[in-house]
């Protein structure tokens, strides 16, 4: 017989609920909500299961109502701050892959060319930091790996600072990836794709019931492309498995596994192409006008990145409402890349005897092919406890949200001898501009690498948070945080020319930060929600998980967002809008000394002030639209005491002043269902401001889908990059990384 599921009573005097830490705006038919009376702030007595839904509420649309990019489960109309959220219906409408792509989905979002990880992201043309503004379920997950989607619900961006959540970092703001969660029934799916390239890609997510409160969900990914459409070969296969018990019950326990291996291919980027020659002012810099598939590095090249994760948690719920969820994570992580930087050879080595420029540019033109190696290991232990509850004091109602975490950070880097000293390099071949994918290759086996640094790391957080609801349609948020980090960094340095001796030098860095959070809320009807707040945010020394004699024991950057907001729901609860105006200042920023290169300080200042608006839903019978749009008109280095890269009055590197993305859907029968929709990035300059900015870009993708049976398979077509379109997706000052050229992938989804 099956036993119906626990019920708490929820009481007015002890009701203790979410956090509401938040923001909102809401769309269409707002002004039909704005005649309705306030709904008076009544907390009457009610019975409802606790958390043991069979679904997730948004994972077959494109709208989102709640969040978990905080502490625990919020309602996006009661967070005082602008969050985009991509649901798992977006990434599979669009073939959204990798956390990269899915980012790329969403405005505001630019990238720099770097390490061919995902350290490099910017936001509001502020970095997401290395060391921690990235978060799986609410956990620090270090920028190490390409994340992939296969076992993810949806993926949260909070925009602005962060601080007070989640410690340091979180200056442009902060990404939370969701993991899918076992559910009290049994299904599954298998998705099974075949692309361009020889690109063939198999998911597996499957959920077996155990019990009347116990679950399991599987995931699993094999994939294998010779292209990915920019040039890399992808081999990468995942799988992921989460156990629960207790689900819905007065304690839940869960325990994750995760492991991702990547064996791709990298495409560490082209030289840009100057139009004039070296003495003749010129801004003019482009890409080549090449197919973008192009690959000039040599088949050697590798990028091998690997992620193991062991997630524990547990969630109490008391009989009055309120959690205490405590979470544990340990990870190991690893990185072997192998690339080349691929640049113009020198004047005499070309067949004309001249520098390269736009006008001598031929077939024949050569290539080198330089070694640009990052081995690395990274070992991380993140626990975090979490209470939320509801509580009445002085007559008003208050939603409480206070914890702590802990986290203990270990990084190692390893560094290739020299032939200088006593290492063996392979000579890498030149090429030909007329020959790219010449399969030339070297022996990376024969390259010998030593320990060249190690970085420590221990630091705790406490916080605590309060959303008090002073009337019925009033809400004041007030938040402070402190964080301890200690840090220590290991350089070992040896001779130009021997292996020996080996000199080790330490540097520290101790950080003791406050980070406060306040905004304000007006909800005149359950259809719209208007926000103020501010927010702080700090960067320590520290950001890249290294320190020198220069930056040790600095203070940290601080920084400051202030925002007005609104969302605003359509009458049927369909369709919201989200509109932000925003105004985001690094008050400290580091710099170096000009008299004195081996001193920083924290003389710099920078900001920047644009308007966000998204959309999403369902428009009218059978129509879905996704829109995220930013407009950065103000950006600004107020004061710098750089000579050379971002100088003082300059608009910083890699700010786009527009971005956004459009998607809609329509349903045509019961068996069809049609998408289209673009991708916009406006010009801007590559990172340290070389003088020029690099071309904006529109891409255009379409979809179609037909389900001939509601009980059986789906088959889906989706053509990225429609036009073939040539662009730099991500920008340094001296290459770029060509996006993804067209790709055409049919896809098989069954479900069972």
């Amino acid at each position: 017989m099956k036993t119906p599921p626990r019920t708490i009573t929820r009481t007015p005097t002890a009701s203790l609920g979410a956090l509401a830490a938040g923001l909102g705006l809401s769309g269409l038919a707002w002004a039909q909500a704005a005649s309705k009376p306030a709904e008076p702030a009544e907390l009457p007595v009610v019975r409802t299961q606790a958390a043991a839904e069979q679904d997730s509420p948004d994972s077959k649309k494109y709208l989102a109502t709640e969040s978990r990019i905080g502490k625990g489960k919020q309602e996006l109309r009661d967070i005082p701050q602008s969050v985009t959220v991509v649901t798992e219906k977006l990434m599979e409408d669009r073939k959204l892959d990798t956390l990269k792509d899915t980012l790329r989905q969403t405005a505001g979002i630019s990238f720099q060319a770097a390490e061919g990880g995902e350290e490099d992201i910017r936001l509001r043309g502020f970095a997401l930091q290395t060391t921690g503004d990235v978060f799986a379920d609410g956990l620090r997950d270090p920028a190490f790996y390409d994340r992939d989607t296969f076992f993810l619900e949806r993926i949260e961006v909070l925009r602005g600072s962060a601080s007070m959540l989640f410690g340091r970092g979180s200056t442009g703001g902060a990404v939370n990836l969701v993991n899918k969660a076992p559910r009290l029934k049994s299904a599954g799916k298998v998705d099974l794709s075949l692309a361009s390239h020889d690109n063939v890609r198999g998911v597996l997510d499957w959920n077996q019931k155990l019990g009347t409160t116990s679950a399991l969900r599987l995931g699993a990914m094999l994939q294998r492309a010779d292209n990915n459409g920019a040039g890399t070969r992808l081999s990468k296969q995942g799988v992921a498995a989460s156990f629960a018990t207790g689900i819905g019950q007065a304690d839940e326990w869960q325990v994750g596994l995760y492991h991702l291996d990547n064996e791709n291919g990298i495409n560490y980027g082209l030289p840009w192409l100057r139009t004039a020659d070296g003495n003749t002012p010129d801004p003019t810099t482009d890409v080549m006008r090449l197919d973008p598939t192009a690959y000039f590095g040599m088949a050697s090249d590798r990028n091998h990145g690997r992620a193991d994760q062991l997630t524990l948690s547990h969630t109490h719920r008391f009989d009055g409402g309120g959690e205490w969820i405590t979470k544990l994570r340990l990870a190991d992580y690893d990185r072997d890349q192998r690339a080349s930087t691929v640049r113009f050879g020198a004047a005499a080595t070309q067949p004309d005897k001249s520098a390269v420029i736009a006008s001598t540019l031929k077939p024949t033109t050569v290539l080198t092919r330089g070694f640009q190696p990052k081995v690395q290991q990274m070992q991380t232990l993140h626990a975090q406890s979490d209470y939320s509850g509801r509580h009445q004091w002085l007559g008003l109602t208050h939603e409480i949200q206070t914890g702590a975490d802990i986290a203990v950070e270990r990084k190692q880097v390893d560094a290739a001898y020299s032939a200088a000293q006593g290492g063996l390099v392979p000579t890498k071949a030149t090429t030909l501009l007329g020959t790219p994918n010449d399969g030339a290759s070297v022996d990376e086996g024969l390259r010998s690498f030593r320990r060249a640094s190690d970085y420590n790391a221990k630091a705790a957080g406490v916080y605590v948070q309060d959303l008090a609801q002073l009337r019925p349609d009033f809400k004041l948020l007030g938040g402070l945080r402190f964080d301890h980090l200690a840090g220590e960094y290991f350089s070992n340095a040896i001779p130009n020319n021997a292996q020996t001796p080996v000199t080790r030098t330490s540097y520290r860095m101790t950080v003791n930060q406050w980070s406060w959070r306040a905004g304000a809320l007006w909800q005149p009807s359950p259809l719209q929600s208007f926000h103020a707040s501010a927010a702080t945010s700090f960067n320590t020394s520290g950001d890249a998980y290294s320190l020198n004699a220069a930056n040790q024991n600095i203070p940290p950057e601080k920084a400051m967002n202030l925002e007005l907001g609104a969302k605003l729901d359509s009458e049927d609860g369909d369709f919201s809008t989200r509109f932000a105006i925003f105004r985001t200042t690094k008050l400290h920023e580091r710099n170096t000394d000009p008299l004195t290169p081996d001193i920083v300080t924290l003389s710099g200042k920078r900001h920047a002030a644009g308007v966000e608006m998204d959309f999403s839903g369902q428009v009218g019978d059978g129509w879905q639209v996704f829109a995220s749009w930013m407009w950065l008109p103000i950006a600004k280095i107020d004061v710098s005491s750089a000579n050379s890269g971002e100088l003082q009055g300059d608009r910083p590197s890699l700010t786009p002043r527009v971005t956004g993305t459009l998607w809609v859907t329509r349903e045509v029968g019961t068996e069809w269902r049609f998408g289209a929709g673009v991708n916009a990035r406006g010009r801007q300059a590559p990172n340290r401001n070389p003088g020029w900015e690099a071309r904006g870009f529109v891409t255009a993708d379409v979809m179609a889908e037909y389900r001939p049976d509601e009980n059986g398979p789906t088959y889906k077509l989706n053509i990225s990059n429609l036009t073939n379109k040539l662009y730099a997706d991500a920008l340094y000052s001296g290459h770029y990384v060509p996006g993804a050229g067209r790709i055409v992938t049919l896809t098989g989804t069954y479900a069972f």
